[in-house]
């Protein structure tokens, strides 16, 4: 029996990847594809799959004609936050990459989903999840640490929810953290920015990158480097259709990979 699956913007690089995974699993059906930036275009000529002959379209009304089970957001925060409410409002089933969320739009989320599953990832590729498993494990035994993210130029927000994620991990996992010696700046920011337990997050926007982290930790006489590098966006893929499979067993809001791999 196959699982029946939809993707908001579709016609993004995200969408058009997600649009490919989803379409090359045979337990797959790719069913639906909304993105108002291309409004009646065939998705075939959107995303490149092959096989499916329906259009892409602005109204996610065409998911619920579509039978949709299961939808795939990676937009903009935005639009992802009108487009969870509709999966809530309609029992269906979403998975998001989408990141910016706060605290208490998480809660708002949860509440929301009741009659179907939501998950909401900061990252996507099982790789980064295990990199920020691994600081955390380690954040115990070091009194300073700093988290860099390196992206494409075309990621407009900074830091990324991963450097964020990661930091709030680290933070629970030690309370124990050194001050920051430096006590003058000659350019403002240099530091980077404060993330929690005040753990430096440095971000990089550059041509030429996919999506990249490194966490440097130290203490007396060493340092230990956790790297991550997602050199292509298909990387994402094997999480996001582990969690596709997966979100009609994880009841309410499901934060991060973590429960699917055990």
């Amino acid at each position: 029996m196959t699982i029946k699956v939809g993707v908001f913007g579709a016609g993004g690089r995200m969408g058009t990847e997600v649009a490919n995974a989803v379409s090359a699993e045979p337990d797959l059906d790719l069913v639906a594809a909304i993105d108002p930036s291309y409004e009646g275009i065939g998705v075939e000529q959107v995303t490149g799959v092959s096989g499916p002959t329906f259009a892409v379209v602005s109204d996610p009304a065409a998911a619920l004609a579509a039978g949709v089970e299961v939808m795939v957001d990676f937009t903009h925060l935005d639009a992802a936050r009108a487009n969870l409410e509709f999966c809530a409002d309609n029992g269906i089933h979403a998975v998001v990459g989408t990141s910016g969320f706060t605290e208490d739009e998480h809660a708002d989320i949860a509440a929301r989903f009741t009659s179907s599953n939501c998950l909401i990832a900061p990252n996507f590729a099982i790789g980064a999840v295990l990199m920020m498993r691994f600081a955390e494990l380690a954040a115990p035994h070091f009194e300073t640490a700093e988290i860099i993210e390196l992206h494409h130029d075309g990621k407009i927000d900074s830091p990324s929810g991963t450097a964020i994620g990661t930091a709030e991990r680290m933070a629970r996992a030690s309370e124990a953290w050194g001050p920051d010696p430096v006590t003058s700046q000659t350019i403002p920011g240099a530091r980077g920015a404060k993330g929690p337990a005040g753990i430096p997050i440095h971000s990089v926007r550059m041509r030429g990158m996919t999506a990249h982290q490194e966490i440097i930790l130290g203490t007396a006489g060493q340092t230990l480097v956790i790297r991550h590098d997602s050199f292509d966006r298909s990387s994402f893929m094997p999480g996001v259709v582990l969690a596709v499979r997966r979100i009609a067993s994880l009841p309410g809001l499901t934060i991060g990979l973590d429960a699917l791999l055990d």
